[in-house]
C-alpha cells in the first residue's frame, strides 16, 4: 500500500543518515546505499554520507565506470571559512564542490561536422568555450556535488545530481553502451589515469627519452593483447605534453623562500598531510606523501616495520628533513613520508603523527604497524603509540656509523681504532658499567686520553646525551642488523643526491629541497619498485643501492668465513671479487665490530660484519650481543632482588618456568622459518605492563 512506502528524508534530516565507509581501496556509487532527498533545491536527488578524507576515492571510483569510463573534472569550487557563518543551515559547506563528466556538459558532436559553415554553437554553461577540449564534449549531464558539512568537517555530503552517463535526449553519449562510440575513443575515459601519468613522469625525471617510453609503452599494451582503455591509447603528443611540464618545472616557484614554498603547498594539497606555517610562537612544518608512499606505506607497513630516518642534513640544509621508511620483501628501504621541520621533529611530533595515522587508516581501517623503530631517544613515544598502536625498537645505528667515522678521521692508529670502537660499545650498551654510565665514560676517557682530538668531538657532541641513549637502550629493545642497513643504505642514497656539489647554492631553501625529493628522488624509488615487479629498465637502475649490506651478506658462501672458534678476537671474509684478499673483521659478532675493507673504512656497515655476525649466531660461538647482554643484565637484576613473601616468590618460579618453556617453543619455531610477527595488540598489552621506563 501507498500507505507503508518509506518516507524519503529531507535535507534537514541528512545528519541523522549512516556515514558509509566501504572498505576498497576506491569505491563508486554502485558501492553506497542513496536516498532520495524530498524537498529543498536538491529534492528528488541522491544523497549520500561519507568520510571527507574518502571523497578522492569516489571521485576515483566513478572515473572508473566499465560502462562509461570518465573523467570527472571540478567545474566549480567556493570555500568558507570556519566561523564565517553564525547559523548555518543543516547542509551548509566549508567547501562546496562540483564534479562534472568531461565529456559534457557541452554538446559538440554536430559543431564538428557544421564548423565550416560559419555556425556557431555557445557552450550550454556559458562559460565559453574550453581551449583544447572541444572534441571531447558529447553532452553528458552526469555530474555530482560534493559539500564538506559545516557542522560536521569531516563529512561530506554527496549529491548526486545526474547519475546516468547520458545526453539531453537521454541517450547514452560515451562509453561502449554509445553506438556512435564503438570504435573511437570516447568508447574510453577521456584523459590517461593519474597512475601511467604518475609512471610516465617518473621515467621522464629518471631520464628516460621519449621514444623509449613510447616503446616501452607499446611492449606493454601488446603483451596483454591491445588496447583495453584510454591508458593503452597512449600517444607521443601525451608524452610530449607531459615532457614539456618536466623541461619547464622549476622549484623557485617565487624568489622568496617562504612564498615558493606556500605556493607548491597550494598546488600539492593531495600530497600534503600537514602543514604549519612558521609564527612568532610556532614553528615550521610540513609533511609530504604522494599517493605512491601512501599505497606503499599500506603495502608494506601493515604487520611490517616503520622506522624514522631523523635530522638528515641538520649542517647543510637550512632546516632537518625526517624520513619514514618501510621495508618492502627484499627488505630495502622505501621513503613514505617527509617531514621538514624549522624545529626537532621529535618536539612536535605529536602535531603532525596523528594526521598521517588518519591519512592511512582513511584508505585501510585495519591497517597496523608490527614495530617502529626510532633513531632518536627523545621522540616521546606516546604519541607513536596512540596514533601507530605498536611496539618500539630503539635503532643506534647513527650513533655506530657517527662513532666509526670520527675515530676513522681522528686517530690514525687502526689498531687503537677498534680498541676504542669496542669500549664505546660497551659504554653504549652499560655492559660494563652497570648502573653508574659515568664511571665507564670517565675510564674511557682516561685510558684514551691522548686522543685528544677525538676526545674533544666527543665531549662536545656525545657527552651531554650519552646517558639518554644508555637510559633507553636499557628500557627499549633493539633494533636487528638487518633494518638498520637498509635504513644506512637510504642514508647514503639520500645524501649521494642531495649534497651533489652542483645543487650547494640551493641547500638554504625548502622549495629546492620539496621539488627535488618529489620529483628525482621520488622516481628513482618508484623505479626500483616497478622494475622488481616487472623486470622492465633493470639496466638503468643504480646498481650501488639495488641491495642493502645485509642481502649481500646472505649471498656470501659460509665457506667464505674464516672463525675461530678458540680465538674469537677476529674473523676473516674471503672477497667476492678477488679470491686472492680476505678481509679481516675484529671483534666478531657484536654490533661494534669492525673490518678492514675500504666500505666499512669509510664508516659504513659492511656485508663482512654482517656475515660473520650471522655466522657466529647460527654457530653459537661468539659472545652475547650487546643487546643480549642487556637483556641479561635485567633478568640479572631480578634476581638479585628476590621477592620476600614465600607465596610470591612461588608464583614468581612458577611464571619464570613457564616462560622459559614459552622462549625455547619460540626458538624453535624461529630455526624452522615458522615464527610470525607478534600480534598489535599482544604488543600493545606487554608496553601497557612493562616494569621499565618508557621515553
Amino acid at each position: 500500500m501507498k500507505g507503508h512506502e518509506p518516507k524519503m528524508p529531507r535535507m534537514e534530516d541528512i545528519l541523522s543518515l549512516p556515514v558509509q565507509d566501504p572498505p576498497c581501496a576506491e569505491f563508486s556509487a554502485a558501492h553506497i546505499k542513496w536516498e532520495k532527498v524530498e524537498g529543498g533545491r536538491q529534492g528528488g536527488d541522491d544523497i549520500a554520507l561519507i568520510p571527507f578524507a574518502r571523497v578522492d576515492d569516489f571521485v576515483k571510483g566513478e572515473s572508473s565506470n566499465a560502462e562509461c569510463p570518465a573523467s570527472f573534472r571540478i567545474e566549480s569550487r567556493r570555500k568558507r571559512s570556519e566561523g564565517s557563518i553564525s547559523k548555518p543551515r543543516v547542509d551548509g559547506y566549508l567547501e562546496y564542490t562540483l564534479y562534472w563528466c568531461s565529456y559534457g556538459p557541452e554538446d559538440y558532436r554536430d559543431s564538428e561536422s557544421t564548423m565550416g559553415d560559419g555556425s556557431h554553437t555557445k557552450p550550454a554553461t556559458g562559460k565559453g568555450s574550453r581551449p583544447g577540449r572541444r572534441h571531447m564534449m558529447r553532452g553528458c549531464l552526469c555530474h555530482f556535488t560534493v559539500k564538506r558539512l559545516y557542522t560536521r568537517p569531516f563529512l561530506a555530503l554527496i549529491i548526486y545530481n545526474q547519475r546516468k552517463h547520458v545526453d539531453k535526449t537521454g541517450a547514452p553519449c560515451h562509453g561502449i553502451l554509445d553506438v556512435d562510440a564503438v570504435g573511437t575513443r570516447a568508447m574510453y575515459a577521456p584523459r590517461i589515469s593519474e597512475e601511467l601519468r604518475q609512471k610516465v613522469m617518473s621515467l621522464l625525471y629518471i631520464g628516460i627519452s621519449l621514444d623509449n617510453i613510447i616503446q616501452h609503452h607499446a611492449e606493454v599494451v601488446q603483451g596483454h593483447g591491445g588496447p583495453l582503455n584510454r591508458d593503452d591509447l597512449l600517444t607521443r603528443n601525451d608524452v610530449r605534453n607531459m615532457e614539456r611540464i618536466v623541461r619547464n618545472s622549476s622549484y623557485k616557484l617565487h624568489a622568496d623562500d617562504e612564498f615558493s614554498v606556500k605556493m607548491w603547498v597550494q598546488r600539492h594539497q593531495k600530497h600534503v598531510f600537514f602543514f604549519q606555517d612558521m609564527s612568532s610562537t610556532e614553528p615550521f612544518i610540513l609533511g609530504i606523501q604522494t599517493d605512491w608512499q601512501l599505497q606503499q606505506m599500506i603495502r608494506y607497513g601493515h604487520s611490517g616495520s616503520v622506522a624514522s630516518h631523523s635530522t638528515f642534513g641538520l649542517k647543510k640544509l637550512k632546516y632537518p628533513l625526517c624520513t619514514l621508511l618501510v621495508f618492502d620483501s627484499s627488505q630495502n628501504a622505501i621513503p613514505v613520508a617527509w617531514i621538514v621541520a624549522s624545529s626537532f621533529v621529535t618536539q612536535d611530533i605529536h602535531k603532525w603523527i596523528g594526521s598521517l595515522a588518519e591519512r592511512i587508516r582513511s584508505k585501510d581501517p585495519r591497517w597496523r604497524p608490527n614495530a617502529f623503530l626510532v633513531d632518536d631517544p627523545s621522540f616521546d613515544i606516546s604519541f607513536i603509540r596512540e596514533a601507530f598502536q605498536c611496539r618500539f625498537l630503539l635503532c643506534a645505528w647513527h650513533v655506530r656509523r657517527a662513532w666509526m667515522r670520527s675515530l676513522l678521521k681522528k686517530c690514525c692508529n687502526i689498531d687503537v681504532q677498534r680498541e676504542m670502537f669496542k669500549h664505546l660499545g660497551w659504554i653504549l650498551y652499560s655492559t660494563r658499567s652497570g648502573p653508574n654510565a659515568d664511571n665507564a665514560v670517565e675510564e674511557f676517557m682516561q685510558v684514551y686520553v691522548d686522543q685528544c682530538i677525538f676526545m674533544d668531538y666527543f665531549k662536545r657532541r656525545w657527552l651531554p646525551f650519552i646517558e639518554l641513549w644508555i637510559n633507553s637502550i636499557r628500557s627499549l629493545p633493539v633494533a636487528s642488523t638487518e633494518p638498520l642497513a637498509a635504513i644506512e643504505s637510504y642514508h647514503l642514497r639520500l645524501k649521494s643526491k642531495l649534497f651533489d656539489q652542483q645543487y650547494a647554492n640551493s641547500y638554504t631553501r625548502i622549495d629546492w629541497l620539496i621539488h627535488t625529493l618529489t620529483t628525482e628522488f621520488h622516481s628513482l624509488y618508484w623505479l626500483d619498485q616497478y622494475s622488481a615487479e616487472t623486470g622492465y629498465f633493470t639496466n638503468i637502475r643504480d646498481k650501488s643501492f639495488l641491495t642493502n649490506a645485509w642481502y649481500q651478506a646472505l649471498l656470501i658462501p659460509d665457506v667464505d668465513v674464516i672463525l675461530d672458534e678458540q680465538n674469537l678476537q677476529l674473523a676473516k671474509v674471503i672477497s667476492q671479487t678477488n679470491r686472492s684478499l680476505a678481509y679481516t673483521i675484529w671483534n666478531p659478532g657484536s654490533e661494534f665490530a669492525l673490518c678492514d675493507c675500504p666500505w666499512s673504512r669509510q664508516g659504513n656497515l659492511c656485508k663482512h660484519v654482517i656475515k660473520v655476525a650471522i655466522l657466529c649466531k647460527n654457530r653459537q660461538v661468539a659472545r652475547p650481543l650487546l643487546a643480549s647482554q642487556v637483556y641479561r643484565q635485567a633478568l640479572l637484576t631480578l634476581l638479585q632482588n628476590p621477592p620476600d613473601d614465600p607465596l610470591v616468590l612461588e608464583h614468581a618460579i612458577l611464571r619464570v618456568s613457564r616462560l622459559q618453556q614459552d622462549i625455547k617453543g619460540l626458538e624453535d619455531l624461529s630455526n624452522n622459518g615458522l615464527l610470525q610477527p607478534s600480534p598489535p595488540e599482544m604488543n600493545t598489552q606487554l608496553e601497557s605492563f612493562s616494569i621499565w621506563p618508557r621515553f
